[in-house]
């Protein structure tokens, strides 16, 4: 195709008119080409008044509020000043004749033709390729709007309610810039335990407010039912998304707070945490790069910070492993596990998959040999009980097949260096493990094995959990204390499996997270993997925090909105997605970007 060209070459030849010059006579000079009738005289035109918000809602296509989502059509139209502004996402809000607003956010974005022309063809383009830029004056920019609540007025009160009437055409639209519009529109709570600051497409939402951004808070009173705490936590993320950085800032606003037990007394939070990476221990100290001026924001903003002095490191004795503590002040205490537990517990004796009837005879053998030494029987002593003579004893009986138990002696071996080590027994610890606002940090990261983690881990966990839910504890310590078990990387022990141990892990976990509320006790499982957490502990989980995540399944299981979800693989570190319907609508926060106790290792 011949270049078009852009036609600025371009004389008119006048010769059938009888004008053989290229110029036009006017009665002046006949060389001059600039003649004063050529030249129009430009009127400024400017509107009265000044604008007020970004645009108006439009009727062009239905202005429509239905009971179902789908067929619901709120459009408005965002004249050319304000384009660059807006991102899907944003909170407008429209003010219905009697003062109530109508909040609503951005859902779709979208330029349509202002007069009906073609422009998908060689000329359009090529006219666009060289020109300096486009006149959006000649497009319509549409922004779909999703109701989320309309605002009133009630006893000088800012309330919100269900969308239930549509506002009027050519209403104008505002972003909405009021902490207070945009924490009763999207039911944030005023007070309570920070998380983040309010985002937008990874941007905080800036309001004309002092501090300007707007605190994401969790409900921690009783005004309302119980502190959402107690109704457990998960924060699901993949590496290098921020996740323990967060946990670490979400945990130190629980310590030094105070929750109202049964019996009327108002104890501070004991925070126990199963730390697999040697990290939380680390919360003892003060952030060395935390500067003054960041500190005193954080005051104003009533963000705890600072290490927190009543930190312990509960290590496990196990074998010759040794626990170098350089990166962290906190004291130390060191303890073993005694063989005593396993009489409440007996799966944690167990490696492998057991199944039902192998699990049946180990219980059977347990309980034997607890009647025979007592409390004061040692792994060594159990091994020495499961003797060839038992083994025949019991074939012969027809109480236990010689296969099963043999299966039963191998998979309950290997645990010397686990059991009654030189160490105190933790239940000789009690007090020392669970403190009215103190934090007893579980490292494990010392550990060779990955079962003699586990059973750490699922041994301690147990115990904690075990004395909440019983009518007839035998530790009042951590009855009467409110208690948050906090572990990570879950999903390595709270995972969905066929074997008879794991049915009664899980069985047991599910229970203490539907008794929490009651019993004072909130799990705070931290995991990379989320769809690996067995589905019925996991359905009692109600606040989810989400990180990045890359893995789509893991994505899909965390169970958050569409609309968030499709964020969540191109978040950067910190940037979060909150899905808590007892709390807020689901909402992106960006966490501090400054650890308030010490994190990482120089």
């Amino acid at each position: 195709m011949p270049d078009i060209g852009d036609f600025t070459g371009f004389q008119q030849d006048d010769t059938e008119n009888g004008n053989t010059n290229n110029t036009t006579q006017t009665g002046t000079d006949s060389t001059d080409t600039t003649s004063d009738a050529d030249d129009f005289d430009r009127m400024d035109v400017s509107l009265v008044g000044s604008d007020q918000g970004i645009g108006i809602l439009s009727a062009s296509e239905g202005l429509r509020i239905d009971e179902e989502v789908d067929n619901t059509s709120l459009h408005a139209y965002i004249t050319v000043e304000n384009r660059r502004s807006v991102r899907i996402g944003t909170y407008l809000i429209a003010s219905y004749p009697d003062g109530e607003r109508l909040f609503a956010r951005i859902t779709a974005l979208e330029y349509a033709q202002e007069f009906r022309s073609d422009d998908a063809n060689e000329i359009h383009a090529r006219r666009a390729m060289r020109s300096q830029g486009i006149d959006e004056h000649d497009y319509k920019f549409i922004a779909t709007l999703e109701p989320v609540a309309v605002l009133y007025e009630e006893g000088g009160e800012l309330k919100r309610r269900m969308t239930d009437r549509v506002p009027v055409p050519e209403t104008i639209v505002r972003s909405a810039t009021d902490t207070e519009e945009i924490k009763t529109g999207l039911k944030i709570p005023d007070d309570g335990i920070f998380l983040g600051h309010l985002a937008v497409g990874g941007q905080r939402v800036k309001t004309a407010a002092q501090p300007p951004t707007i605190d994401y808070r969790l409900k921690d009173d009783y005004d309302a039912g119980d502190p959402l705490v107690f109704r457990h936590t998960l924060i699901a993320g993949g590496t290098g998304s921020g996740k323990t950085h967060g946990a670490k800032n979400i945990l130190r606003q629980y310590l030094g707070r105070r929750y109202e037990m049964d019996d009327g007394r108002s104890p501070q939070m004991a925070v126990v945490q199963f730390d697999p990476q040697d990290e939380y221990a680390q919360m003892h100290d003060d952030n060395a790069d935390l500067d003054a001026d960041t500190a005193r924001q954080y005051e104003r903003e009533g963000i705890a910070h600072g290490g927190h002095d009543d930190t312990i490191a509960f290590v496990p004795n196990v074998g010759n492993a040794s626990y170098a503590a350089n990166h962290h002040r906190a004291e130390q205490v060191e303890f073993t596990i005694p063989f005593s537990m396993v009489k409440d517990n007996k799966w944690l004796v167990a490696r492998g998959g057991l199944n039902d009837n192998q699990y049946n005879a180990i219980t059977e053998l347990l309980d034997r040999f607890f009647r025979q030494y007592g409390d004061a029987g040692t792994y060594k002593d159990f091994r020495s009980f499961l003797s060839p003579g038992l083994r025949e004893e019991l074939s012969e009986s027809g109480q236990i097949h010689e296969a099963t138990f043999n299966a039963v002696l191998r998979r309950t071996g290997g645990f010397s260096d686990l059991f009654d080590q030189d160490a105190t027994p933790v239940t000789d610890l009690i007090h020392e493990l669970v403190r009215p606002g103190g934090l007893t940090v579980v490292p494990t990261y010392h550990l060779n094995s990955s079962r003699n983690k586990e059973t750490i881990v699922l041994a301690l966990s147990s115990l904690l959990v075990d004395q909440k839910l019983s009518n007839d504890p035998k530790y009042e310590r951590i009855e009467e204390t409110p208690l948050i078990v906090g572990m990570d990387e879950a999903h390595n022990f709270l995972t969905d499996a066929e074997s008879a141990q794991a049915r009664k892990v899980i069985g047991k976990f599910t229970e203490a997270a539907k008794q929490g509320r009651k019993e004072r006790l909130g799990l705070f499982l931290i995991t990379q993997d989320p769809q690996d957490i067995a589905d019925p502990v996991f359905k009692q989980v109600n606040t989810t925090v989400v990180l990045n995540l890359g893995d789509e399944d893991a994505i899909q299981s965390v169970n958050i909105p569409s609309t968030l979800e499709s964020k969540v693989p191109y978040m950067e570190k910190g940037q979060m997605v909150v899905y808590s319907p007892d709390n807020s609508e689901p909402v992106e926060i960006i966490g501090l970007s400054n650890c308030v106790t010490r994190h990482g290792r120089e």
